[in-house]
């Protein structure tokens, strides 16, 4: 269907008489399903959004993003709860390569973002725009490296599909960058008996909301940063190994896309697993060995014609899932 009958569409589902929208999740952790999103709420959110990011109406705002998930969705809203100029472009991989003016409020993946980078004109654009949030996947080391310098504000953002979106903001720009994320208002967060992050925003969600990201809580108590996923976490001869700090340990060492996953086993349980886009496995396992510690180090290597991804840009990480990735 083309982008602009599915905005037609979403735009008549939210002025019909029922009180929700159907959202599709993305699937990351589980087979995707159909939620029921609360109009009510979802306004509430975009409301928090636009006031933490200080919208104004006649503020324009870029919409790139598929509208069959929530953060495109959320993007339309917030234009109409905040009378905001929406800028439609169908989504792909260089959204600003026909823009000549940079919109003041934009919501990204970080797969455009680093696609935008690379050309001239749209790395240009993207400087320019005032509010920049990229949501829908990790920000690793060299694009946080790529957007420190930039004159205006760049966000990562933290959320789900249940949330309605971000419930938190991390900014990545400038003096006031920070590794800590910073909860919108009428969020407040805890830590459960694993330390994953437990959200309370009334506001958004009917109940608490209990995630598997294992987080650290600001000495302040009010910010928090994201560790890894809890069903990310390797446990191998009885060592608790988290795939996402071997992937940050071995980020600027590796060249080609990777990732970290985990097989089980009969000696120790379970085992660290190195996918990679790559054929020069034995470099690869030269370079693993120098830079991890011994019981991080992978004990199988895969090689794949492409690192399996969700649709909205997020690793898939069970073996299961990506055994037509294989080389």
């Amino acid at each position: 269907m083309p982008f602009k009958d599915k905005l037609h569409e979403f735009l008549t589902e939210w002025n019909d008489s029922s009180d929700y929208v159907l959202v599709r999740t993305s699937g990351s952790t589980g087979v995707p399903k159909i939620i029921k999103a609360e109009k009510s709420r979802m306004k509430a959110s975009a409301r928090m959004t636009c006031d933490f990011l200080c919208l104004k109406p006649g503020d324009t705002a870029l919409l790139c993003m598929s509208l069959d998930y929530i953060a495109g969705k959320m993007v339309v809203v917030r234009s109409i709860i905040r009378n905001l100029n929406l800028i439609c472009v169908e989504p792909s991989g260089h959204p600003l390569k026909d823009l000549s003016t940079a919109p003041v409020f934009a919501a990204m993946v970080p797969i455009q973002v680093i696609n935008s980078i690379q050309e001239p004109q749209e790395r240009e654009i993207l400087r320019r725009i005032r509010n920049l949030i990229i949501g829908g996947g990790a920000i690793d080391e060299q694009l946080a490296a790529e957007l420190k310098d930039f004159p205006n504000a760049v966000w990562s953002t933290y959320g789900m599909t249940e949330t309605l979106s971000h419930i938190a903001m991390r900014r990545m720009s400038g003096r006031e960058s920070d590794e800590w994320y910073t909860p919108l208002n009428g969020v407040s967060i805890s830590l459960d008996k694993d330390s994953c992050l437990i959200i309370d925003a009334p506001l958004v969600c009917s109940e608490r909301l209990v995630t598997n990201d294992i987080v650290e809580i600001a000495p302040d108590g009010y910010r928090f940063r994201v560790i890894g996923r809890k069903d990310n976490v390797i446990d191998s001869g009885g060592i608790k190994i988290q795939m996402e700090e071997v992937e940050d340990k071995l980020n600027g060492y590796l060249n080609a896309p990777f990732m970290i996953t985990k097989k089980s086993d009969h000696k120790f349980g379970e085992i660290v697993v190195l996918v990679v886009q790559s054929q020069d496995i034995e470099n690869i396992r030269e370079i693993c060995e120098c830079v991890l510690p011994k019981y991080w180090q992978p004990r199988q290597y895969i090689s794949v014609d492409k690192i399996p991804m969700t649709e909205t840009g997020k690793k898939l990480r069970k073996i299961s899932d990506f055994s037509q990735f294989k080389k």
